[in-house]
């Protein structure tokens, strides 16, 4: 796995901080498969990161959260998390469609910890799984092709205040955030988020 996933410049750093040795035995902790611990981890979180690579072959990074289980582990090769409503860029998700190669990390900032996922990502509007989370705009579904270790050592400890409120919830609608009521954003609003 090493020689996959180390190129010269990852070598010449591990070359010259001498961790080439520590690196190669990380590398054999690389695995293509979740286990129950990974699976326990990822539905316990509320939030994640989602990194893509635009059409320029800029990186882009961009914050999920939900509710705990709002990522679903559909078996040891594949996840599944629903994108709701957002600032209307769509630049995670083009990309994902455009590029399909995506990073995930996960993290536990309470008891630190962290998981990271390399996969190829599928967006589907008319996925099954669309229906158990409210007001998901489609699903995207991530076959896993890399699960990493990962040191948890410069993981900040914080603890949750409260979920944000924008969370979708059965039975009830999401409230519009207050930047879409700005000026600048008001008379290009979608009709949905529009006033009466």
């Amino acid at each position: 796995m090493s020689e996959q996933l180390y190129h010269e410049g990852s070598r010449s750093f591990q070359d010259r901080f001498d961790t080439r040795r520590l690196a190669d035995r990380i590398s054999e902790r690389v695995t293509d498969r979740l286990d129950d611990e990974d699976r326990e981890f990822i539905e316990q979180r509320d939030l994640f990161f989602l990194s893509t690579v635009d059409h320029r072959g800029f990186p882009t990074c961009s914050y999920k959260g939900g509710d705990p289980g709002f990522v679903r582990v559909l078996d040891p090769q594949s996840i599944a998390f629903p994108n709701y409503d957002g600032n209307g860029m769509y630049l995670s998700l083009g990309n994902a469609v455009a590029h399909e190669k995506v990073g995930l990390l996960f993290v536990d900032f309470e008891d630190p910890s962290r998981l990271r996922i390399h996969g190829i990502a599928t967006v589907d509007f008319d996925d099954p799984l669309r229906s158990e989370f409210p007001e998901a705009q489609c699903v995207v579904r991530v076959a896993i092709r890399e699960v990493f270790p990962n040191c948890p050592r410069y993981i900040h400890r914080y603890r949750l205040v409260e979920r944000s409120r924008f969370v979708p919830k059965a039975g009830t609608s999401a409230p519009t955030p207050d930047w879409k009521k700005s000026d600048w954003a008001a008379d290009v609003l979608p009709k949905r988020d529009q006033p009466d």
